[in-house]
Order: C-alpha cells, then sequence, then structure tokens
C-alpha cells in the first residue's frame, strides 16, 4: 500500500480515537522492500510491530521465498532487518515451518541466536492440495512438526527462557502462570478479532477469508455490528465442537483441538482432530513437567517473559 498510506492511518487514529484511548499497530511483511530510512523511521516513531517472515539460514529460505524473477530474497530481508536494528524498529520473526527447513531444528535455531533475534514464531506449514486433494508435498507430517518443536525447546531451555520469546511457549507458560493462553489456537472458542480486507469486506479470521464466513463490509456497516453478527458467534461455536477423541485426552485443557484450520485440512470436518494432534501429544507429554517447573520459578521471581504478539500469516 506504500509509506503514505500508513502515513494517513496514523492520521485518522489520531483524528478518531478517543481520549485516553491507546491504539497499537502491526504489520506482517516479507520485507523486501523495508530496506528504506523513511519507512524504518515512520515505523520507529509510531512503535509499530514489525513481523518479518524469515525461514531460517539462507539455503532453507530462499528455497521457497523467492521474487517473480524466481531469485530468492534472503540477502534483501536480511539488508530489511538491519535497517530496521538501525533505526530500533520493534520486529519479530515468523518461521513458516516446512518440508525443507523442519529436517533442521539446530540450524534454524542457532541461526536465529547468532543474528541476535529476541522474538520467535513458528508457524506449522500444512495446505491441502487442490488438485489432488491430497496434503500439499511442502507440508510438513505431524510427527515432523513434534520432533522439531520438541528440539526448539531443548534449546530454548538451554538458551534461557527469559532470554527469547517463542510465541507458543510463551502462551504455554501464560497459562501454567495465569489459566489461559495469549494464542488463539489453544483457546476455547474463536472469537477475538475480526479481518478486515482491502476491499473493506470483514471475516471472522484471516485463515478463513471465504464467502461462507464473510460478516458484511466495513464500508457499510458499523465495526459493533460486525462483531455481533451472526456468523461470527457461528465461528466461534466451531472451535468448541471437538472430537470424542479429544474429550478424553489428557491434554485437552491445554489444547482444545488446536486450531479449526487444522481440523478442516484432511475433509474439511470442523470437528475433526487437528492434523497436528500427534505432534501436540507428543510436545505437551515432552515438555510440560519443565513448563511447569520454569513456571513456578517465574511465580516466585514474579515474572513473565512478554514477547510481543507475533501475526500468522
Amino acid at each position: 500500500m506504500g509509506l503514505d498510506f500508513y502515513k494517513k492511518v496514523v492520521e485518522l487514529q489520531r483524528q478518531y480515537g478517543s481520549d485516553g484511548q491507546v491504539v497499537t499497530n502491526a504489520l506482517q511483511t516479507n520485507a523486501i522492500l523495508l530496506n528504506d530510512d523513511e519507512w524504518c523511521r515512520f515505523l520507529n516513531e509510531y512503535k509499530f510491530l514489525v513481523g518479518i517472515s524469515l525461514d531460517g539460514p539462507k539455503k532453507y529460505h530462499d528455497y521457497y521465498r523467492l521474487d517473480h524473477a524466481g531469485k530468492g530474497t534472503f540477502d534483501r530481508v536480511m539488508a530489511s532487518i538491519e535497517k530496521c536494528k538501525e533505526h530500533d524498529v520493534e520486529f519479530n520473526i515468523l518461521v513458516l515451518v516446512s518440508e525443507h527447513n523442519v529436517v533442521a531444528p539446530d540450524d534454524v535455531f542457532d541461526f536465529f541466536m547468532d543474528l541476535g533475534i529476541e522474538y520467535l514464531q513458528f508457524v506449522s506449514c500444512v495446505e491441502n492440495d487442490p488438485t489432488t486433494g491430497e496434503i500439499a508435498d511442502f507440508s510438513i507430517t505431524p510427527k515432523q512438526f513434534g520432533d522439531f518443536m520438541c528440539r526448539i525447546f531443548d534449546r530454548w531451555v538451554d538458551f534461557g527462557p527469559t532470554k527469547l520469546s517463542i510465541r507458543m511457549f510463551d502462551s504455554i507458560l501464560s497459562y501454567c502462570v495465569a489459566g489461559r493462553h495469549s494464542i488463539c489456537t489453544f483457546m476455547p472458542k474463536c472469537n477475538d478479532y475480526i479481518v478486515i480486507e482491502h476491499n473493506g469486506d470483514a471475516f471472522c479470521c484471516d485463515f478463513f477469508v471465504d464467502n461462507p464466513w464473510r460478516l458484511g463490509n466495513i464500508l457499510e456497516t458499523p465495526i459493533e455490528k460486525l462483531a455481533q453478527n451472526k456468523v461470527k458467534r457461528t465461528f466461534a461455536s466451531k472451535k468448541r465442537k471437538i472430537d470424542n477423541k479429544c474429550l478424553v485426552c489428557r491434554h485437552l485443557d491445554m489444547c482444545r483441538g488446536g486450531c479449526l484450520k487444522d481440523r478442516i485440512v484432511v475433509d474439511g470436518n470442523y470437528s475433526a482432530p487437528s492434523y497436528f494432534c500427534e505432534s501436540y501429544k507428543q510436545f505437551f507429554d515432552y515438555t510440560m513437567p519443565r513448563f511447569w517447573d520454569i513456571a513456578a520459578k517465574f511465580k516466585e521471581e514474579n515474572q513473565l517473559p512478554a514477547g510481543p504478539d507475533g501475526q500468522q500469516g
């Protein structure tokens, strides 16, 4: 949309914001056009949180993240990260875990630690191939994701939980300390935000920008009415309807059936167990005793890692 668009956004926020209201802004980007002083000065001045997609070292990132000419984007992303650091722009890293980098958790972890990254988010890649109806080749298996996250957890514990924020781990610690998650993946229902598309169309979730879940248009309907839409209530209720297998699972309170997008990927059933069900079982079995120990120490010291909330995309 260009920098002028975002300047206009801030101008309108100032114009229409209520007295005492606090507005925060964040954006998710591939960062290949962010290597610009004016951009970074703006992001710093208005305290934007920037989520940057970077899938690890060059050989992993450039495997899929190509420009229109078919060239890798790693070098441009790294230049943008340096520019963000130069201007003290707050940013975190979103790592898409595909079939290419899932086999190298240590390489990925070491790369980001050498880079001095303090905030990480790992997004598990699974999609349905519309031409075959099967799981797409670039997707990862539940066992691969479980192995990857267990190894990342070990490295995180050794590195120091207070020195590195990993979004899923922060949410689990929040649950252990305060009894509630900070990410919607593990919450009892999906109902905490609205997605507005470029034309004003509103949807329930950024993973479900489809006609069945269209709430209306922000140019025609006030946001409070969009939020109260029957479609949104119906969508929220989908999360609560879970498979009997989940109801008897030892990790139900922690997991709540996972994300809806991972339930429907195989056959479109919103109540099916998550595609990553076995991943989470493996991960929780392996990590929860240590999560509870870490949480207990945080309670004693009255502290909890509070990393910025990244975007899924």
